[in-house]
């Protein structure tokens, strides 16, 4: 039998195909067919029902338990992101020192801390303004780059531009565990179908920021 899935012989894309995410939450849904099982589990018995009915407890706890670790990861990513509009803010301020730096970049900045922790998470394509326009500061003013304090400054935005990335991932990581777990039958599809819960969709980029990935930048 020859192999479903040839390497050697295609056949190929050869356009090559991107991906995407798609932005659509699945309800959980459960058919007859669990309804009759936990029937027949009460018919067989008082014992195996109330067997079933303290797994469906357990796995409504558990339910929620993971339901609040996804939250936890979702502010882990808030948190970082204020941490980064701080040291961007700082590193503005040092710039200004020495230049006159656009004053759209402080009202940016502004209006990113003010928008709190939601503004924080629909997108990083602002904070990315800034940063860009730091940098055409720092190109313009190479004396700007020996400022040691600026230097950490953006160093530290390096750094904490990674852990971004890190805590994306991590979220990313606990909605694949609930979008797994809530179709697990057949306490916690039950369980989660009775409840009305949804399959959660994980981090995504902006059509612009892909775009600019495939740009070239040297």
């Amino acid at each position: 039998m020859a192999n479903e899935l040839d390497e050697m012989t295609g056949p190929v894309n050869e356009q090559g195909r991107d991906i995407n995410v798609i932005e659509k939450q699945l309800p959980v849904k459960v058919g007859v067919g669990s309804t009759i099982f936990q029937i027949l589990l009460w018919v067989l018995g008082i014992i195996p029902g109330v067997i079933f009915l303290f797994v469906k407890i357990s796995a409504g706890k558990k339910l929620s338990q993971l339901q609040q670790k996804v939250q936890q990861a979702a502010s882990q990513v808030d948190n970082y992101l204020e941490q980064r509009v701080v040291i961007l803010q700082n590193a503005a301020k040092l710039v200004e020192k020495g230049i006159d730096l656009d004053k759209s970049t402080f009202t940016e900045i502004a209006r990113l801390r003010a928008g709190g922790a939601q503004a924080f998470s629909e997108t990083n394509a602002a904070m990315e303004e800034v940063q860009k326009q730091i940098n055409v500061a720092l190109e313009n003013y190479p004396d700007l780059k020996a400022h040691q304090e600026l230097a950490d400054a953006m160093q530290q935005n390096s750094y904490t531009q990674r852990e971004i990335t890190a805590a994306r991932e991590h979220y990313n990581d606990v909605v694949a565990e609930w979008n797994k777990a809530i179709f697990e039958w057949p306490a916690k599809q039950i369980v989660a179908a009775k409840r009305g819960y949804t399959t959660r969709i994980p981090f995504s980029v902006s059509k612009e920021a892909k775009e600019k990935a495939r740009g070239v930048f040297f």
